[in-house]
């Protein structure tokens, strides 16, 4: 049994000495105060899992014991011993965070019950913390994998914005896990123990999304046999993800922007106003600037929506994850569907990590699930591949370009090939030419050096 520190404070010498040997021989680490001063100071001193002090004592007495002890530490039990037990102290004493409060004579059964139930009440109660901590982690970033430096900087992002009660709108192609950002923001905010509902604003049709999102009255509607609930009022407390907003027509963005600035809606079919309190975040593949010049987009919409925008890159835009979510996803579905892949050959990685990847994680997730299904067992090879795999494999890592029949300057075109790798690795890290290097596996003196033959420099790009 692990040892745990209790204190009995007790003004009676036979009682304190009697309790201090019958705990002791139960296995605990016993401490004794002789008064509520005492007992305060050494409290202050050293950290006890319980304190079972006597209610009437000189220098302070169990109540004062018991107001500094949870200020001192609230995780520490406290139980109240008394031989003047009145129905009004011992509600005060539960009301002020008492674990127990039990009557003299003090029996022996008695006091080791209820030191032992004190014991399992914490190590509960400290379980559950842990398992809180645990589902805040789990969310935190969940899928959201990556060593490279951009993904990085989108967690600490993460963390920063999580905070706030900001609009989020999330940019980013299909698949690169936008929803998974969502979760991450919610579970790291102030909201984590409040419900976060989830809307696919593309996946509903038009004519029900209404009545999915502010939910109707009985009668509304032919069908309409019972009040429902929608999806801002099942929120309330806590966060509304609405993912592809780009997709709602312009006679929801009107009511969207109402809830947004009003924090209030209708049911369908419904006349009373009901008052939410919620976050809302957005998420689109669209380009939402271009849809408001195109006028399918509300501009007051946008810009309501827009107040923390959070870019999500690509997986091409971060290769260097690849080989990081691969084995992620391997150990992932070896566990689901009860497989044995022992992991991926260097010569199919180095397929996977040439690939353009136009479904971004979303795909490699799919591509490495039938994977681990078709192979069962041993190492994924280059030949498990699919074609389409294998044959990018280098069309992905060469420019497109025609040869015309008149030919080609082959040394004007890799000139303009390195150029070009060469500037898109200084844009990609603004410059910062030890980065860039990295990026392009070169020394930093290699690049500076072509970086001068070349004349590059940011004013004439």
């Amino acid at each position: 049994m692990e040892n745990k520190n209790i204190l009995v404070v007790e003004d009676d010498n036979a009682t304190r000495d009697t309790m201090i040997d019958l705990l002791s021989e139960a296995g605990y680490e016993v401490e004794s105060a002789r008064n509520g001063e005492e007992a305060i100071a050494m409290a202050r001193e050293y950290t006890f899992d319980i304190v079972i002090t006597d209610l009437k004592m000189p220098k302070g007495d169990g109540i004062q014991v018991l107001e500094q002890i949870k200020k001192i530490d609230n995780r520490t039990i406290v139980i109240i011993c008394t031989g003047y037990g009145t129905v009004d102290t011992a509600v005060k004493a539960m009301k002020l965070g008492a674990y127990e409060y039990i009557t003299k004579p003090i029996k022996i059964e008695e006091i080791k019950l209820v030191v032992q139930r004190a014991l399992d009440y914490q190590r509960l109660k400290t379980e559950n913390v842990l398992l809180q901590k645990q589902l805040k982690a789990k969310y935190k970033f969940k899928n959201l994998i990556g060593d490279s430096e951009v993904m990085q900087q989108s967690f600490q992002f993460i963390e920063k914005i999580a905070a706030t009660n900001s609009t989020v709108m999330i940019c980013g192609e299909s698949g690169t896990g936008k929803e998974l950002v969502a979760r991450a923001i919610h579970y790291n905010s102030d909201r984590r123990n409040e419900p976060m509902v989830p809307v696919n604003c593309g996946a509903i049709p038009e004519d029900l999304l209404e009545s999915e999102l502010f939910g109707y009255e009985k009668g509304a509607f032919t069908g309409a046999l019972k009040t429902r609930i929608g999806r801002f009022e099942l929120a309330n407390g806590g966060t509304v993800f609405l993912d592809e907003i780009g997709d709602m027509s312009p006679a929801l963005q009107v009511k969207i922007l109402r809830v947004l600035q009003e924090h209030e809606f209708e049911r369908l079919g419904g006349v009373k106003s009901i008052k939410v309190d919620i976050r809302v975040i957005a998420a689109t593949h669209r380009d939402l600037e271009k849809a408001v010049k195109q006028g399918t987009f509300r501009e007051d919409l946008y810009y309501r929506l827009n107040v923390i925008p959070f870019i999500l890159p690509p997986l091409r835009e971060r290769g260097s994850d690849i080989p990081l979510l691969t084995n992620h996803f391997i150990g992932k579905f070896n566990i689901e569907k009860k497989q044995n892949i022992n992991g991926i050959s260097p010569e199919a990685l180095k397929c996977l990590t040439r690939y353009h990847w136009p479904g971004n994680v979303r795909e490699l997730e799919n591509l490495i699930e039938r994977l681990v299904i078709l192979k069962g067992e041993g190492v994924i090879e280059q030949e498990d591949l699919p074609e389409k795999i294998l044959g990018a494999e280098w069309s992905d890592a060469v420019p497109s370009m025609d040869i015309p029949d008149s030919g080609i300057s082959f040394n004007t075109a890799v000139s303009e090939f390195e150029r070009e790798l060469i500037l898109r690795a200084l844009k990609k890290t603004n410059w910062i030419k030890n980065r860039a290097a990295k990026l392009l596996q070169l020394k930093r003196t290699t690049l500076v050096e072509k970086i001068k033959k070349i004349q590059l420099t940011r004013e004439n790009t």
